[in-house]
């Protein structure tokens, strides 16, 4: 009896995880065909850019106030609360939402109200009598609203998925992407300044996406009115575990930010070369590890709870080995496709060769800390769920100042000796720090007698490596050179690329096989 609910609790995660990935791989093509037409309709330059500074701001506070430290906070507790203190549920939630949107509005308002001095923070390198600063600016105070909308939006999705309830929340993202593209399409042509239509498409995406999560509350009786209140004790609770939190759950999007704030520096265009690569190691990143690391939270929180730690310590243990084997393919495949994979979804209208070779450089840099930023979302699992927040702060620190002295050495060397690709010197020290920090969390839960000290170099990982080698060698075999490539029609561009992946694809898993890889034991454990 006991064996087959473990085998059902399995299966749950699995197809979790599965559905979330799914769902994510559709959000993250949504998001590309969107990127397809920022490229397409507005290229790489001083305007893009100026809308991409306006757009990671009030981003890079969702990622740090929301999805990472106030989720990572508020879902053990709320599960203590579910499992514990069913009658004080509602009233947590109230209290939870009413101070999250009070804080949210503070936030907000200050934003739209110094949105010279937060443009001129985030970007130092726009000169504050350019169009560029003006533009990012105005944006700005268009697009800071959508921090309030998505960060209720996160909260409701960190109800739902704690009732396991993945679909709605992981789908929600697909919203942003209809609505920048119809905004594109339908609204640039009717604006003075075309650019200003992304803003106002992002603004619209938050309050939809808030809004489709309301009725899955209400039907779970879960939809409260907000109160604002400081002593009610869950509420201390979450923010104890939330103010060191935001350091330690948002240190690549710091690093991101970072970058950003640098390549205001360097030449136009290097914050648009840096989102276009950025934005395609987030797809393997969104459908491995953010997928695994939303499912597994609630049950390791859960597990941690009911002082279950040897199902604690084999979920966090399978977890990271199918991080690590699904990783190192999609980061052997972006670099030997860098070029090809840019020119086919970015290369149309305003986006020139140039763009795709600089675009190309960052996304091989970033390509390099792919499997550091999916383990990272599974190692912080490790702490949350314990309500440790104070451990990844320090780590997370660690790697912040060791980007901050790569980035300003980078900088440094630039301002004496200009040289083209710089931006991509920012991105590999982004992944440089992520796999810093992963050496840490990791170096801390094997003394903890979390995890096993060979969760890495094992047979599974030797396997991998040597089949993502050969995987590679056949792809860099195939693949024309570059300049045969973009004479292809677009249309045979996309075709040739999807092929390209599945026949890596197909070649890594069927090499994985013939070395008697278990792909079911990995999953399930040894039962």
């Amino acid at each position: 009896m006991m064996k087959n609910k473990e085998e059902k609790i399995k299966d749950s995660v699995v197809k979790s995880s599965f559905t979330v990935g799914l769902m994510t791989f559709v959000s993250r093509i949504s998001g590309f065909l969107r990127d397809v037409v920022f490229a397409s309709y507005f290229g790489a330059g001083s305007n893009t850019d100026a809308f991409f500074v306006a757009f990671k701001i009030p981003n890079f506070f969702r990622r740090l106030f929301a999805e990472g430290a106030f989720i990572q906070s508020f879902v053990p507790v709320l599960n203590d609360y579910k499992v514990n203190r069913q009658q004080d549920l509602k009233k947590f939630i109230s209290y939870v939402q009413g101070n999250l949107g009070f804080v949210l509005i503070i936030i907000v308002t200050a934003g739209i109200f110094f949105s010279d001095h937060v443009i001129g923070t985030f970007a130092p390198g726009f000169e504050t009598s350019s169009n560029r600063f003006n533009l990012s600016s105005n944006m700005l105070q268009i697009t800071f609203p959508y921090l309030f909308f998505i960060s209720l939006t996160a909260m409701s999705a960190g109800i739902l998925n704690t009732y396991d309830k993945f679909l709605l929340p992981s789908i929600t993202p697909v919203l942003l992407n209809i609505s920048l593209i119809m905004f594109a399409v339908f609204a640039s042509g009717l604006i003075q300044e075309p650019i200003m239509s992304l803003a106002y498409g992002v603004f619209v995406a938050g309050i939809l996406q808030y809004l489709i999560q309301i009725p899955s509350l209400i039907k779970m009786d879960l939809f409260v009115l907000p109160r604002i209140s400081l002593k009610f004790e869950g509420v201390n609770r979450v923010l104890k575990l939330m103010l060191p939190a935001m350091l330690g759950t948002a240190v690549v999007q710091i690093n991101l930010i970072i970058d950003s704030i640098v390549a205001s520096l360097l030449v136009a265009g290097s914050i648009s070369w840096l989102y276009y690569s950025d934005r395609l190691v987030e797809l393997p990143l969104g459908i491995f590890g953010i997928a695994i690391a939303t499912v597994i939270l609630p049950k390791l929180s859960e597990n941690y709870s009911k002082n279950s730690m040897a199902e604690y310590s084999e979920m966090i243990r399978r977890a990271l080995k199918i991080a690590l084997v699904f990783s190192l393919p999609a980061m052997f495949g972006l670099l030997v496709l860098a070029e090809h994979v840019i020119s086919t979804l970015f290369q149309y209208g305003n986006f020139t060769i140039t763009d795709t070779l600089m675009s190309s450089l960052s996304l091989v840099t970033y390509a390099v800390g792919l499997p550091a930023f999916i383990l990272m979302k599974v190692l912080l699992t490790g702490f949350f769920s314990r309500q440790d927040t104070l451990t990844p702060v320090k780590y997370g620190a660690i790697a912040v100042m060791f980007n901050i002295v790569m980035n300003l050495s980078v900088i440094l060397y630039y301002f004496k000796n200009p040289f083209q690709g710089a931006h991509a010197l920012l991105a590999l020290a982004t992944s440089l720090s992520a796999w810093l920090q992963v050496i840490l969390l990791y170096r801390r839960l094997s003394r903890e007698g979390i995890i096993g000290k060979n969760c890495f170099l094992n047979s599974d990982f030797y396997k991998s490596l040597v089949s993502c080698i050969v995987m590679s060698m056949l792809l860099i075999l195939l693949l024309p050179e570059l300049s045969k490539w973009i004479s292809y029609k677009y249309y045979l561009r996309g075709l040739y690329i999807v092929a390209y992946v599945i026949l890596g694809a197909l070649t890594y898993l069927l090499l994985m096989k013939i070395f008697k890889t278990n792909f079911r034991r990995m999953v399930y454990g040894n039962n």
